[in-house]
């Protein structure tokens, strides 16, 4: 199995490849179109800043790319973020896969921290479907084998509200999109990569996805 790494401008990514090794997989780490199309699995990662991200992205034409990826597609953090359709952070146009905008923390008392730093607990969104318009009852598939509220690690300070492609909430100053799915395309607001066995078990079930 070829997993690609999408490459740009953000911190974080080797996090990411050192996190595939540890399970058995020599990742790429690449911003060429052919090698992310061709790729069984494709990693969107990173910590960054949105518009410098999505410059970048666009210098190279990745995000059309990346939008028209067919194979499972994994955004991690600001590849979350990236993936929706707007970020308040620097009033950025972003890829557009999820009809959501990402929007700036605003504490409403004085331990509320912005950036939003730690472990949380992660609900899943299928036991909410009515209240986030959803059709169906399927957990998502990058979830299985993890119980019920598994922790996870978190570093931001954008998020992303509750929408049809939630797949799971956190709670910090108000409920979000902690995890998002449509189609092909998978996302984390927390570091899978940093989370432990429970973060290497939603990496895992992601490589396995059929």
């Amino acid at each position: 199995m070829q997993v690609a790494i999408v490459k740009y401008n953000a911190g974080n990514i080797y996090s990411v490849v050192n996190a595939l090794r540890r399970l058995g997989v020599e990742p790429l780490l690449t911003d060429d179109a052919q090698q992310l199309q061709q790729a069984d699995r494709v990693i969107f990662p990173g910590q960054g800043e949105a518009r410098g991200a999505m410059d970048y992205l666009r210098q190279r034409g990745l995000d059309q790319v990346i939008r028209n990826l067919r194979q499972p597609v994994l955004g991690i953090c600001i590849g979350q973020q990236l993936l929706c359709r707007h970020s308040e952070e620097g009033d950025t146009d972003c890829i557009g896969v999820f009809d959501a905008d990402v929007k700036r923390f605003q504490p409403t008392k004085h331990e509320d921290k912005v950036p939003c730093m730690g472990w949380n607990s992660l609900r899943f969104a299928q036991t909410n479907n009515e209240e986030f318009g959803m059709n169906n009852d399927t957990a998502c598939p990058l979830f299985d084998g993890l119980g019920q509220e598994p922790y996870v690690y978190f570093v931001h300070s954008y998020y992303v509200p509750l929408c049809q492609d939630t797949a799971a909430v956190a709670d910090y100053i108000l409920s979000y999109s902690a995890a998002m799915h449509r189609d092909n395309f998978y996302a984390c607001q927390f570091h899978p990569e940093k989370s432990g066995r429970v973060g290497e078990r939603i990496i895992s079930n992601f490589l396995e996805l059929k």
